[in-house]
């Protein structure tokens, strides 16, 4: 019924007018909602991270130095949903669920009397005020890189979406110094106090030494130009390091002690679908990631590159009915910093996936990587030939969907989950 009412009003609506319907329907719609639960947001602390890479990784690493600190929180993140230390994989396929899941998990942390809440906030969900009655203490931005461009058309506009968060009048504001875009988010003001992250030398969370493992990171951190602050975390390569900073310098201005920052960070033993290790016992490594733009593709390949004692096997294919104008930029990508690219099929949704395939291909071919690359469509043989062919000291990376539950394929919900496809494949002994 409400596409059909949709479909009606942009036939006969220019499309202004359409734009003016759909924001008054949104906004009032979050406000009638909300109130049906007893506006539960209303008393509630909140942290909101958004960012195109690093959101969910931040959130869980913010959220293990308040746990630290003695506090009860609750965290509704794109792989991980918990409230009060009750946690459960986010099987929804969206980061910011619907306007009534949302008030339901608003209103089951507030009836755990959390001391905080830490959501991951997409610009989709931004853009459609999906959380226009959640009062938002503190904001955080991870980075911002090409994503969305099919929803949003430009980069700017993509900006001014995560903007909407910052412009919300925060109590704090956590900026990355590094990213090509601070200078436009940084003209928000934060009515209590605003902190930046990064090497460059005017952070106030200044990153000045890593040290990348193959299973870890460390940095040494200058908080405030008179504070050293040694972090330690299980999970490797250098975004990851952005990622554990952007939560400790969160966690400083809210008044976290630093010793429990420091132990916060390293409690967190890792994240469903990010830099994942599947299998054990092999003498090479199997890691399963969510990275489905470009820069989340590079970051991740150059810290496996890092790391990987010999070949970096790399699975991965593109998403349908997504920006397309990503998918040649990733399959160059893939060419330049993989060994070996078996190129294979993600979630297709309503598109044909040999076409999204064919896209992706175009970069690999510009990346002179062709000669280098399979390309199986079926995901599952995919990744059965990536086992085959690893070696010892070998790396491979099966990147796109990380911790999800299921792909949608010709429109239709399948169970799927990467992990679980590697550890079937070798406890079948499919593997040569």
């Amino acid at each position: 019924m409400k596409q059909k009412l949709v479909r009606g009003v942009r036939k006969v609506l220019p499309t202004k007018g359409v734009r003016a319907v759909e924001e008054a329907y949104r906004r009032t719609r979050v406000k009638l909602v909300s109130a049906r639960y007893g506006n539960p947001a209303k008393s509630l602390r909140v942290i909101a991270v958004t960012g195109t890479n690093g959101k969910t990784t931040t959130a869980c690493f913010l959220n293990e130095i308040l746990k630290e600190a003695g506090m009860t929180t609750a965290m509704f993140t794109t792989a991980v949903i918990e409230v009060a230390g009750k946690s459960q994989l986010n099987d929804l396929n969206a980061t910011v669920a619907s306007t009534s899941r949302m008030q339901q998990f608003f209103r089951d942390a507030k009836k755990a009397k959390v001391d905080y809440v830490i959501l991951e906030i997409t610009s989709h969900a931004l853009h459609q005020h999906k959380l226009a009655t959640v009062p938002i203490e503190a904001a955080v931005m991870t980075n911002l890189t090409q994503d969305h461009l099919d929803y949003h058309k430009t980069m700017d506009d993509y900006a001014a979406a995560k903007g909407k968060l910052f412009a919300s009048n925060p109590s704090y504001i956590v900026l990355n110094r590094d990213d090509a875009w601070f200078e436009f988010f940084d003209q928000f003001p934060a009515s209590h106090q605003k902190i930046t992250y990064g090497t460059d030398d005017e952070a106030e969370a200044k990153i000045n030494t890593v040290t990348l493992y193959r299973k870890g990171s460390e940095a040494k951190v200058l908080i405030d130009h008179q504070t050293d602050l040694f972090l330690t975390t299980a999970l490797p390569g250098r975004f990851n390091v952005y990622n554990m900073v952007a939560a400790a310098a969160t966690a400083y201005v809210l008044g976290v002690k630093l010793k429990d920052i420091v132990e916060g960070v390293a409690n967190l033993d890792g994240v469903p679908g990010r830099f994942e290790r599947v299998a054990e016992g092999l003498d090479y490594d199997v890691i399963v990631d969510y990275a489905h733009t470009p820069d989340a593709l590079e970051k991740l390949l150059e810290a496996a590159k890092a790391i990987a004692k010999k070949r970096v096997i790399l699975v991965f294919g593109a998403t349908g009915d997504r920006d397309k104008g990503k998918r040649p930029i990733m399959g160059e990508i893939a060419a330049r910093f993989a060994d070996r690219i078996i190129l294979t099929d993600d979630e297709s949704y309503n598109e044909d996936p040999e076409a999204i395939r064919e896209q992706v291909r175009e970069g690999i071919i510009a990346g002179k990587g062709d000669g280098m690359t399979l390309e199986i469509g079926d995901r599952r043989e995919a990744i059965e030939k990536a086992l085959s062919i690893a070696k010892k000291g070998d790396m491979i990376l099966i990147a796109g969907m990380g911790h999800e539950q299921f792909r949608i394929v010709n429109g239709e919900r399948l169970p799927w989950n990467d992990g679980d496809v590697v550890r079937e494949l070798i406890e079948a002994k499919k593997v040569i």
